[in-house]
């Protein structure tokens, strides 16, 4: 089994502090510095390029920042397996040949370490993650072939099968109709009671202020981080 960073539970489930990117000449976020507790749900808003991916990639452990640090319950991002990145829809290649249920189990890789075949208890995880996103009918259907909101939900097992704790989103509901919107926000719901932080990014305000209990308004650096109101 990979090896995993233990969490000071007295410390925030993030911490980020002083922290910028730049990369090709190009300033992509400039000190930034903010955390997060337990339970949270925020909306990270701002136009394309304001930095809201980077800050997510940053985050997950994906990206090096240029300076400043970012702790996971104390420590770096690389170690933690708590941490679930779910990145947009147009950056995955939906012709590849997998499966519902082979996606969800990729959130159980860390758990099982190199070489390691899936175990009952692994099992386990992932049905009970597709039953919790509503997606049990569909194990073995193609990625490809399932709906946007479909696939978001997909994301989203892979995320609970992982055991997250941490869930950032890139623009979950994006290209999203209505019904699928309101279902992916109804998920969020559970995930707040079972007391998993979210960081979701958007670009409608009226949404966030909606459903999020704090708002981040990023433009490379964060011009507010309060309550909607």
């Amino acid at each position: 089994m990979y090896p995993h960073t233990d969490h000071q539970t007295n410390q925030p489930i993030l911490d980020v502090q002083r922290l910028s990117v730049r990369y090709n000449g190009h300033v992509a976020l400039e000190d930034i510095s903010f955390h997060l507790h337990e339970g949270e749900r925020v909306a990270v808003v701002g136009p394309n390029g304001a930095g809201k991916s980077t800050l997510f990639k940053v985050v997950s452990g994906v990206m090096a920042p240029t300076s400043g640090e970012v702790n996971i319950f104390g420590s770096k991002p690389s170690g933690h397996v708590c941490i679930a990145y779910i990145p947009q829809r147009s950056q995955v290649d939906w012709n590849f040949p997998l499966s519902v249920a082979d996606v969800v189990m990729m959130g159980r890789s860390a758990k099982l370490g190199p070489f390691n075949w899936p175990r009952k208890r692994d099992w386990e995880f992932v049905r009970h993650a597709l039953d919790t996103v509503e997606l049990s009918n569909l194990t073995g259907r193609q990625i490809g072939q399932l709906s946007g909101g479909q696939q978001q939900r997909m994301f989203i097992a892979r995320a609970l099968a992982q055991e997250a704790e941490l869930m950032l989103m890139d623009e979950p509901l994006s290209g999203l109709d209505t019904p699928s919107q309101e279902g992916i926000l109804s998920l969020l719901d559970r995930l707040k009671k079972e007391n998993v932080t979210v960081m979701v990014a958007t670009h409608d305000l009226d949404q966030a202020a909606s459903h999020f209990e704090r708002i981040m308004l990023l433009i490379q650096r964060i011009v507010a981080f309060e309550e909607p109101e």
